[in-house]
C-alpha cells in the first residue's frame, strides 16, 4: 500500500464512486457509479489513473482528509475551493501531499459534485466488482464518516498528467440538455415538445436516484389517460412521467425497471451535466445536440 487518507470530515455527503457495476440488472441491481462521469474521469486522468479507478464524490464540499504517507491527488467537477494546510490549491492540477498534510474542500459557488482522485486509486474492497456506493440498492462501500481510513492502492497509473484540458465548470445559469424522443412519448399530450416548450426547475427532492423537475405538469394524450404500463427496463438519463405529471430524469442510482411512460432520454454528456444542477436551477430541454 502507498498509504492512507484519513477522513476528518465528509461534509454533507461523500461516497466512493467508479464507473459502476453493469451486468446485474437481472437481479435488481443497477450500475450506479459517478453521477458526473466526465468529472470523475478527468480527476483520474490528471493523477495518471485509468478512469475505472474509484474517486471520492463530494456533495457541496466540506470534505477534509489527512494524508498518512505520500500521494498525488487531483480535484475536478464542481469548483469547490481547495486548500492544503490552509493554503489555496488548484483544481485540474496534480496536488502532492506529504505525511500529515490536510486537504479541505470548501463549498462550491456552483455545481453540486466534486471528485477527488488519488494516484493508484482507493483500495476499498469492491462489491460485485465495483467500489461504487449505490444509494438505492444500498450496496458498495458505505458513505464516508470521520475516522475512516481509505487505503491507497497500487493500481495501474502513470506520471501525473499536466496536459489535461479542463472541462467547462458548472455554473448557475440555465442548464441546456439534449434529449432523444423516448419509446412512450406518444403517451403524453404534445410529446417531447411539451418538454422543450416548458419551463422546468430542479426540485429539492432530487438526489442520485433522479432529478425531479418542477413546472407545468404534463398530461396524458387522448386514449392513454386510463392505460397502465407494465414495468419496463430503464437507463440513466431516462425521463419518466409519474401520475403527478412532473418529469423525473433518472440518475446514477436509478431503478432498473419502471412502470411510468418514458418520454425521452438524455445523452450521456447531458446526464452528467444535469448531475451538477442545483435545486431551483432552470433546465432547458432541446432536441439538438448541446455541443
Amino acid at each position: 500500500m502507498a498509504g492512507f487518507l484519513e477522513v476528518l470530515s465528509p461534509g454533507p455527503l461523500a461516497t466512493l464512486q467508479d464507473l459502476g457495476r453493469p451486468g446485474y440488472a437481472h437481479v435488481g441491481v443497477g450500475p450506479a457509479g459517478a453521477a458526473d462521469r466526465g468529472a470523475h474521469a478527468l480527476a483520474n486522468r490528471i493523477v495518471g489513473n485509468e478512469t475505472d479507478q474509484a474517486t471520492i464524490e463530494v456533495l457541496l464540499g466540506g470534505l477534509a482528509l489527512q494524508m498518512r504517507g505520500f500521494a498525488v491527488l487531483a480535484v475536478a467537477g464542481a469548483p469547490a475551493p481547495v486548500t492544503i494546510n490552509g493554503r489555496a490549491a488548484d483544481h485540474h492540477s496534480p496536488l502532492y501531499l506529504a505525511d500529515g498534510d490536510v486537504i479541505r474542500l470548501g463549498t462550491p459557488p456552483a455545481g453540486l459534485r466534486s471528485y477527488v482522485a488519488v494516484a493508484g486509486g482507493i483500495a476499498e474492497p469492491p462489491v460485485l466488482g465495483s467500489r461504487a456506493w449505490d444509494s438505492m440498492a444500498r450496496i458498495g462501500p458505505e458513505p464516508l464518516a470521520p475516522g475512516k481510513l481509505l487505503p491507497i492502492g497500487e493500481g495501474r497509473h502513470h506520471a501525473p498528467n499536466l496536459g489535461v484540458v479542463p472541462t467547462l465548470p458548472p455554473t448557475l445559469d440555465p442548464v441546456m440538455v439534449a434529449l432523444i424522443p423516448g419509446p412512450r412519448d406518444a403517451w403524453i399530450a404534445g410529446g417531447v415538445r411539451r418538454l422543450t416548450d416548458g419551463h422546468w426547475t430542479v426540485s429539492v427532492q432530487s438526489d442520485r436516484v433522479g432529478v425531479r423537475l418542477e413546472g407545468d405538469p404534463l398530461t396524458r394524450a387522448r386514449g392513454f389517460a386510463d392505460r397502465e404500463l407494465p414495468s419496463e427496463g430503464t437507463v440513466r438519463g431516462a425521463i419518466q412521467v409519474p401520475p403527478s405529471g412532473l418529469p423525473v430524469v433518472f440518475g446514477a442510482d436509478h431503478p432498473v425497471t419502471g412502470g411510468y411512460p418514458v418520454v425521452g432520454v438524455l445523452r450521456e454528456i447531458d446526464s452528467d451535466r444535469l448531475a451538477q444542477a442545483r435545486p431551483g436551477q432552470q433546465i432547458v430541454f432541446t432536441t439538438r445536440p448541446t455541443n
